[in-house]
């Protein structure tokens, strides 16, 4: 019976690395994955998966593959997301027609909260409907558990108030432990970034 399966974790714990190794896993045993993201991740100006490692790969976006119709999806062995936190309530309700009803397992992978620690709607969505939910764990600076996106300024103040959505890398975001994200401590070597 497939699942539906949520591997949420803070920026930098490598779930774009693991949904992209996830996919080859599938096409090495001669299986067919497809690879989805949301319209509203658009980094790269293009239809990619991209990991800061630098692996990447073609995919195609939540919002096209949500008008596919059964057929086509039955093609797939699997279906992986990445960014899945940017996903809407009525693409987690399609997800669960392809598990359920299809039989195809989604594998969603995606931040759990934002730099305020409120949910997103996709990742909301994914905690309450998931079969399985997984955290991809990385460290603070500290070495303990980082379990908060934080958002900076440049001049290394944290940032609390904001729009939810904002996008970037490592120039605007780090992952801290709850401890020092409430201090809003990013660390003695936050400067050599």
């Amino acid at each position: 019976m497939a699942k539906l399966f949520f591997r949420h974790g803070v920026m930098g714990s490598s779930k774009t690395a693991n949904a992209l190794m996830v996919e080859y896993n599938y096409y090495e045993i001669g299986k067919k994955a497809l690879l989805l993201k949301p319209q509203l991740e658009k980094r790269d100006d293009e239809i990619k998966i991209r990991s800061r490692i630098g692996l990447e790969k073609e995919c195609e976006y939540v919002e096209d593959f949500v008008k596919k119709s059964d057929d086509e999806i039955k093609k797939y062995d699997c279906i992986i997301v990445d960014e899945a936190q940017f996903c809407q309530k009525s693409d987690i309700e399609f997800f669960l027609h392809v598990v359920d009803d299809l039989n195809i397992p989604i594998i969603c992978y995606g931040l759990r909260t934002d730099f305020r620690m409120e949910l997103f709607p996709g990742s909301m969505w994914l905690l309450a409907w998931a079969d399985v939910i997984e955290e991809i764990k990385t460290v603070c600076w500290c070495g303990k558990r980082a379990s908060c996106n934080t958002r900076y300024t440049e001049d290394g103040k944290v940032v609390r108030e904001g729009e939810q959505v904002e996008l970037g890398g490592n120039d605007r975001y780090v992952s801290l432990c709850r401890r020092h994200y409430k201090e809003g401590n990013l660390g003695p070597n936050f400067k050599n970034r």
